[in-house]
């Protein structure tokens, strides 16, 4: 009897230790697994950690290739118009050198015209109706000292010249009345001159009483008859509005 009860404890500790021995058999690997799945998660963690970086990266990257790409657009547009400024600017500096070119030739043209010009109106100015003839002739003998002045551009010596050619044409509307010396037969008459235009210039003694014409084709003054008299006073008052205008009767000689 205790031979059997010596032989089941033996036994009960055989199968305990070969138990105790299986379960550390299975928990090894078991723990083993458990590592190499922490091990995979964790390298997962710094895998997604890597491509989440690597993605940031691409994308900044990405943005500044589109910021140049659109950089360059924006140069590319701005360089074409400057080429377009350029091209335009060229044609007009060309064009500038053809008009300088053209206006050397149009002054050794325009020269000589001036003074043909000023030659014509001294002319004229001498073979019309004698009014202002002293500040006429003075005023082109003034264009004269102008044609050989350093200083004054050619623009402004023709300006002026032409300025000349618009006050005598002026002259042919202009209604005026002045008083001054009617140098008649040796002797010296104060008088009052009207003018009306180029078309009748008259003068009337300051009684009143005696009145000339001029007369531009013999170039000197013819009297006035009596019925004369009235319309000359009433011009000479209307030149200096003293009366109103009215229709007035005068004789006419005009420059020829």
């Amino acid at each position: 009897m205790s031979v059997k009860i010596r032989k089941s404890l033996v036994a009960s500790a055989l199968v305990g230790a070969f138990a105790l021995a299986s379960n550390n058999v299975i928990a090894d690997p078991l723990n083993d697994l458990h590592k190499a799945e922490a091990k995979i998660h964790k390298a997962a963690v710094k895998s997604q950690v890597k491509i989440d970086n690597v993605y940031e990266q691409t994308q900044e990257l990405i943005a500044e290739y589109r910021s140049v790409v659109d950089e360059r657009e924006i140069i590319k547009v701005y360089n074409d118009h400057v080429a377009r400024l350029v091209a335009d600017q060229n044609a007009s500096i060309e064009s500038f050198n053809d008009q300088i070119a053209e206006i050397d030739k149009t002054k050794q043209n325009v020269v000589p015209l001036m003074y043909r010009m000023i030659d014509t109106l001294e002319q004229f100015i001498k073979a019309d109706v004698p009014f202002n003839t002293e500040k006429r002739l003075a005023r082109i003998e003034l264009l004269r000292s102008t044609m050989v002045s350093s200083q004054v551009t050619t623009s402004e010596k023709y300006r002026q010249v032409l300025e000349a050619y618009l006050i005598e044409k002026d002259y042919s509307s202009v209604v005026n009345a002045t008083q001054g010396v009617l140098k008649l037969d040796g002797r010296d008459i104060t008088v009052d001159f009207a003018q009306v235009g180029r078309i009748s210039y008259v003068a009337q003694s300051l009684d009143m009483k005696n009145a000339w014409v001029w007369n531009n084709t013999s170039r000197s003054w013819d009297a006035l008859g009596e019925e004369y008299l009235k319309p000359v006073t009433t011009l000479i008052r209307m030149a200096r509005k003293q009366a109103s205008f009215d229709l007035v009767k005068l004789p006419i000689f005009g420059a020829e």
